[in-house]
């Protein structure tokens, strides 16, 4: 059985190990500073494993030596926004939480991929890169997925079409400048412009732009931790299965896209040696404008990253 530690046994971590136990996709380890929550929520999930006929170990703990060996390390833990509160303004609390569970897994899990889930996503997950060492393929920002999940749930809501059949692509920065790609994304095929309303997509795709905060002030006292954690999964899995599976995701750019030193939500494909290929659209004028407009807001946080961290 493979192994999967998840850093962070709050909403997002804990609903991260109950996917990979249902699936039986890998033993787990779940990992928190709050003493007696991993080990709590473990042994319940421990215990709805002969319910659902999976035979799968989980552990939780407050020591990082429990993580050893693992194959892949997800990274959840850091303070959720509260309402009114953008991803930037998590940068100094979370950069602290997550360079130290980067560097501490990698004392006892050197071979290990990394996902990175913990916002600001894309500047947590250059921040894991650099603290890790790690060749670029082997560290992973959670968001495209999410974001492009997002919005063909809001598009099977519109329309009442089966969200099997629906595919959406957003890619760029996880935050209120994402490029939602409606000129590639479809049902069954058919652009979703000459399939919906213009206003319609619109509207879907400022909702898209603003579907964290939506959960987060509908919520108020945390944010969304179910669709989060299975993009999560849906990482692990391709890679664990080496699925060569193309979804967007947050990738370190050395060239791409015209982008360097940076991570930015791309289409990439994911298989047992992590990001296997990054892959670039043809943009069109409009698209290219946002994409830009989305990168520059990215390398700002990345910026700020810099003057309050060592890397």
């Amino acid at each position: 059985m493979k192994k999967v530690s998840i850093i962070g046994a709050g909403n997002t971590g804990a609903t991260a190990a109950h996917w990979l136990a249902e699936r039986e996709l890998a033993d787990v380890v779940l990992v928190d500073v709050v003493e007696g929550m991993p080990q709590g929520k473990s042994l319940d999930m421990t215990q709805a494993m002969p319910i659902i006929g999976k035979d799968v170990k989980i552990t939780g703990t407050n020591n990082y030596a429990d993580t050893q060996d693992s194959d892949i390390i997800i990274i959840t833990a850091g303070v959720a926004r509260k309402p009114g509160m953008s991803r930037d303004d998590l940068l100094k609390i979370n950069a602290d939480i997550v360079g130290t569970a980067a560097t501490e897994t990698l004392k006892y899990s050197p071979n290990a991929f990394y996902i990175v889930l913990t916002n600001p996503l894309d500047t947590m997950a250059y921040l894991t890169l650099k603290k890790t060492g790690l060749p670029r393929e082997r560290v992973i920002g959670q968001a495209g997925i999410l974001d492009s999940a997002r919005m063909r749930a809001f598009v099977a809501m519109e329309t009442g079409v089966s969200v099997e059949n629906i595919q959406c692509y957003v890619l760029g920065g996880h935050g209120d400048e994402m490029v939602p790609l409606t000129r590639h994304s479809n049902i069954a095929g058919i652009p979703l412009n000459e399939y919906m309303a213009a206003d319609k997509l619109e509207a879907i795709v400022n909702r898209t732009r603003k579907g964290g905060g939506e959960i987060v002030n509908l919520l108020k006292t945390g944010s969304a931790f179910y669709a989060p954690s299975m993009a999560c999964i849906q990482m692990a899995e391709a890679i664990l299965k080496d699925k060569k599976l193309i979804v967007p995701c947050a990738a370190y750019m050395d060239g791409e896209y015209g982008l360097s030193d940076m991570f930015f939500g791309v289409p990439v494909m994911l298989g047992a040696k992590g990001i296997e290929r990054i892959f670039e659209y043809k943009f069109n004028d409009a698209e290219k404008a946002m994409f830009e407009k989305s990168a520059a807001s990215v390398k700002e946080t990345h910026e700020a990253l810099k003057s309050l961290v060592s890397l």
